[in-house]
């Protein structure tokens, strides 16, 4: 066979396997039998193998390559993942259309309605190469939203992701040629390949995966890409962004873009306009659920349009454009066979049922929580009794009520709360007006381990690798004795630990060693003070800027800050009035991490101005407009009144800037606004 030719024929080939692979991995609908489709792959790989040079990294045969030579590296998001706030009930979704429609100042609002997909958030990012396809550079998986891991190696074994997309079906897609651009989705692992994997595992003496998303987490985390292969994960696709920004075209057009690009789209959707369609979708989905193939475990809702998105904005940690609407909890009804008792780094005791195992909505669960002792002793609960078992989406599993009947007889052992803690054998206390027991030993073992381990979560300082199996051993050979020393940590220290290589310690030290430029929100988070959570701390961060202002800052000061009231300043007065504490920070601060933030600059120049936002502004989003208008010291407020001083609008306006000309508010655009927080006001 002459150069063309060949060049012809393997061209011939590729396009014949990327057509049969849509059609069976992407559309259901195979046209060609599974040996008939390995006839043309084996001659493909022949015919690379006898001429390498021919071979190119989206050919079908290069699915599966090396394994990453040091594990997988993070990556920075191009725009963060973010997480949805949720419903539960018709009540949430009202009160949500109600906001959403308040927000979007009278213009007729659509959502999207998808299946909320029970597995892991990825994003993968195509660029354009020279013969006009546009081929997959780069997959991460969500991390913490702002960072995630670089798990292409893996990523490129899903057939239901494509390796390349062809000039023609980009031109059909709108215009995306030469461009790149970012496809967000959800990597999902069949219930068949589920039950395949874990009778494997069992066969082999390895314990089974809990559910499929823990499965397909765990798959696409292993550092062999044929294992990954072997798993059959899916890739269904969602989001699509273009120059960082989501496309502009609105979510339902755009997941007709993302299938005529050759991805994957979830078929199960609608177009919906009020509450009573929200739930008609929500009741069909949960009715056929059970039927689908793979784990759902809700529904999630989407403003349709991409510029009323753009209005509604986010808060600081969604958008105020979607809602993923969570199903009613499935139950289960199994024995308790005993009640154990947890010590958390608060030293807060929480009970926890031990149960006989029951499987619930794709889980088995053998634990629930218990929450404390008023609640064992409300339910009347014994050692031996039935009860039935809640659980409903990440949502702990948890005891509702004990089962009494003819088939489930109560248990005879009554349990008592123990007056010593179960950890350290010191006096637990439960202060006047709380429900919690607490040990107040500042030693406890217990404490120190759940700090270790709340510090290291991803949300945390997001040190990957640091879990229970290794905390424990570094506290068993009493390496660590406060989350500062796990800076002191050397690679011949981890390298004694059990399952731990070079290369191994290398990573985790690399880890603790990224987690320094965490930054203060993070770090304050770390400590563990009580009542402070992601917001409240990025609040505090940027308000004060450095630890040491935070620990000068009496209580009446905290509270100056946004959302900081009575009980959280006096948490953070406590906790900073406590040497020990103040001890770990200097400790922190040895040894180099970074406890700084970039401080909110605030002017006084916009004071005593009320300020309302209406329409969408050219390049400011809502939320950054309303924190520009306030770090110069004005309000912004949600409704116009006589006393407003401002109306900022942009396209789409509505009925608040009617208002405005009829109260005569002055009225101004973006590049108004824009003047007039550079200008300096007359006094």
């Amino acid at each position: 066979m002459n150069a063309p030719d060949l060049a012809r024929r393997i061209e011939e080939l590729r396009q014949q396997l990327r057509h049969h692979e849509h059609l069976y991995y992407v559309l259901d609908a195979p046209e060609i039998s599974d040996g008939g489709y390995d006839a043309l792959m084996n001659e493909l790989k022949r015919l690379e193998a006898e001429h390498p040079e021919q071979i190119t990294a989206d050919s079908p045969t290069q699915r599966v390559g090396g394994k990453p030579a040091e594990g997988f590296q993070k990556a920075q998001h191009s725009r963060p993942m973010l997480s949805l706030d949720n419903a539960y009930s018709v009540e949430d979704l009202a009160a949500w259309d109600r906001r959403v429609r308040e927000l979007a100042a009278g213009f007729p609002i659509e959502y999207a309605a998808e299946l909320k997909l029970d597995g892991l958030s990825v994003a993968l990012r195509y660029e354009p190469a020279a013969d006009g396809v546009a081929r997959l550079a780069k997959g991460l998986t969500r991390g913490d939203g702002q960072t995630g891991e670089d798990v292409t190696s893996n990523l490129r074994t899903i057939h239901s992701v494509p390796l390349g997309i062809a000039a023609n079906h980009l031109q059909k897609a709108g215009a995306l040629q030469g461009k790149a651009f970012e496809v967000r989705g959800e990597v999902v692992m069949p219930e068949a390949a589920f039950q395949r994997v874990n009778e494997e595992r069992e066969q082999a003496g390895l314990p089974a995966f809990v559910n499929p998303r823990n499965a397909a987490a765990g798959t696409l985390r292993t550092l062999e890409p044929s294992i990954v292969a072997s798993r059959r994960l899916v890739f269904f696709a969602y989001f699509l962004l273009v120059d960082g920004e989501y496309s502009a075209a609105g979510q339902t057009t755009t997941l007709e873009t993302l299938a005529t690009l050759g991805f994957r789209v979830n078929p199960h959707r609608r177009r919906v306009a009020t509450v009573e369609e929200m739930i008609q979708f929500i009741d069909q989905a949960e009715a056929e659920r059970d039927q689908l193939g793979y784990e759902i475990d809700g529904v999630v809702l989407k403003v349709d349009a991409q510029a009323t998105q753009q209005r509604l904005g986010y808060t600081g940690r969604a958008p105020r454009w979607a809602i993923a609407y969570k199903f009613t909890a499935r139950s289960g009804v199994t024995r308790v066979e005993g009640i154990t008792v947890q010590v958390g780094r608060t030293g807060k005791l929480t009970p926890v049922a031990e149960l006989a195992p029951v499987f619930i909505g794709g889980t088995t669960v053998s634990r629930a929580t218990l929450h404390n002792a008023d609640f064992i002793l409300g339910l009347g609960l014994r050692i031996g009794d039935w009860v039935r078992i809640e659980r409903g989406g990440d949502v702990i599993p948890k005891v509702v009520e004990v089962v009494e009947d003819a088939e489930h007889p109560r248990g005879e052992v009554a349990f008592s709360f123990p007056s010593e803690c179960p950890e350290c054998n010191s006096p637990v206390v439960r202060a006047a007006g709380e429900v919690d027991w607490r040990c107040v030993n500042a030693d406890c073992p217990a404490k120190l381990r759940e700090s270790l381990l709340h510090f290291s979560r991803r949300e945390v300082m997001n040190v990957e690798g640091l879990g229970e199996a290794v905390v424990q051993q570094l506290l068993d050979r009493g390496l660590v004795r406060s989350v500062a020393d796990l800076y002191a940590l050397t690679a011949e220290q981890l390298t004694d630990l059990d399952r731990f290589a070079e290369k191994s310690a290398q990573a985790l030290l690399a880890e603790i060693e990224g987690s320094k430029q965490a930054g203060l929100a993070r770090v304050l988070m770390g400590l563990g003070i009580r009542f402070v959570g992601e917001r409240t701390a990025e609040l505090l961060a940027e308000e004060y800027g450095s630890i040491d202002a935070l620990m000068a800052a009496s209580a009446e000061e905290l509270e100056r800050v946004d959302e900081v009231g009575p009980r959280i300043a006096q948490a953070m007065r406590e906790f900073f009035a406590q040497p020990a504490n103040r001890a770990l920070v200097e400790a922190l601060r040895g040894s180099g991490v970074d406890m700084t933030a970039e401080k909110r600059q605030r002017t006084t120049q916009l004071a005593g101005l009320t300020f309302v936002l209406t329409g969408a502004l050219p390049t400011l989003t809502r939320d950054e407009a309303k924190r520009r208008i306030e770090a110069a010291g004005g309000k912004v407020t949600g409704s116009v009144s006589k006393k407003t001083n401002y109306v900022v609008a942009g396209e789409e306006a509505g009925s608040k800037l009617d208002k405005a000309q009829s109260l005569g508010v002055p009225v101004l655009d973006e590049t108004a606004l824009l003047a007039l927080l550079a200008a300096q006001l007359p006094s």
